[in-house]
């Protein structure tokens, strides 16, 4: 993302969760003020945006735009914010207070949707993305809760967990972690020291949930063409990773993943009976437990920077 623009994506990720809670009347899940907080404008100006004969997701003449949505987007952001939302649940099923991490919160509304003040919620964002939120939120006199805290880190260049203890986080205190939406835009050295930031925050107990999407050496025309699309937007993905990489730098770190959801499991789980939508090409949801780990951070990058230097030489041997 350009220094001081605000995420283009996460407002496209806002205007399909307001298409599909208006459209499809929220199977799935139901955002209902998506609407509300980007504004008739600004969604007036996306829905055009996606069905431009220019734009990387249009394919022929006479694409509507559900079926822009229905190939390239709702695959993606409906069954996270579903597996996201039902696993907050499980987690804090028993009435017990709780923390709840966002990061790349981005035009998310859990914190104005949930009613539960159990839950002490920290929305973590990059700064430009988080101010213009904000901006949006004072504008709809909507009264920022209590228990909702907001964290300004740019990923790249910032520690969470610093920002975080300042912000008022608890450590020790069962917490939940989301990390939807970011892996795409971060290498997995980058990706992996913000796990190690989070495996430093964590208790025993603790969850990180997050998607992210497979490493594959011949990317299909769909995933092609989201690239594209994100990168026109000023967000370039990368590569993304394979599930041996995840699970190395999870499991070195302290996590075992309890719930991997891959893309076949997402049709399954998401639109076996649909007709209109399918699972998207590469995209896996994962859950992961924290169990335990010795090492501090100068450590964890040290060891992180082995196992990734090691992982990359197994896959040359392979190439």
């Amino acid at each position: 993302m350009e220094a001081g623009m605000e995420s283009r994506t996460s407002k496209v990720c806002a205007f399909v969760r307001a298409w599909y809670s208006g459209e499809k009347q929220g199977r799935l899940c139901d955002d209902y003020l998506a609407y509300e907080l980007l504004g008739e404008a600004e969604y007036k100006q996306i829905h055009s945006d996606l069905i431009r004969k220019d734009s990387a997701l249009y394919r022929k003449e006479g694409d509507s735009l559900e079926s822009v949505i229905n190939r390239f987007l709702l695959p993606i952001i409906i069954p996270r914010m579903n597996f996201l939302e039902k696993r907050i649940e499980r987690f804090g099923k028993n009435g017990e207070k709780i923390q709840y991490v966002i990061l790349g919160a981005g035009s998310d509304t859990f914190s104005f949707r949930s009613k539960n003040e159990n839950i002490e919620i920290f929305e973590v964002d990059h700064p430009s993305t988080q101010r213009q939120k904000l901006k949006r939120v004072d504008s709809k006199g909507w009264e920022i809760p209590k228990n909702v805290h907001y964290v300004s880190v740019d990923f790249e260049t910032e520690h969470i967990g610093e920002a975080l203890l300042k912000a008022g986080f608890q450590k020790g205190k069962k917490t939940i972690f989301s990390i939807m939406g970011v892996s795409y835009y971060l290498s997995l050295p980058v990706f992996a020291d913000m796990l190690l930031e989070i495996s430093a925050l964590s208790t025993k107990g603790n969850v990180v949930v997050f998607d992210y999407p497979q490493k594959r050496q011949n990317m299909s025309d769909k995933v092609k063409r989201l690239r594209n699309f994100t990168e026109n937007l000023g967000e370039k993905m990368q590569d993304g990773y394979d599930y041996y990489e995840i699970w190395r730098v999870l499991d070195l770190l302290g996590f075992k993943i309890d719930t991997l959801l891959t893309p076949e499991k997402v049709q399954k789980k998401y639109f076996e009976n649909d007709t209109e939508v399918g699972a998207f090409d590469n995209v896996c949801l994962l859950s992961a437990k924290y169990l335990h780990s010795d090492m501090d951070l100068e450590t964890g990058r040290e060891e992180l920077q082995k196992c990734i230097s090691q992982i990359s030489k197994i896959e040359e041997a392979y190439l």
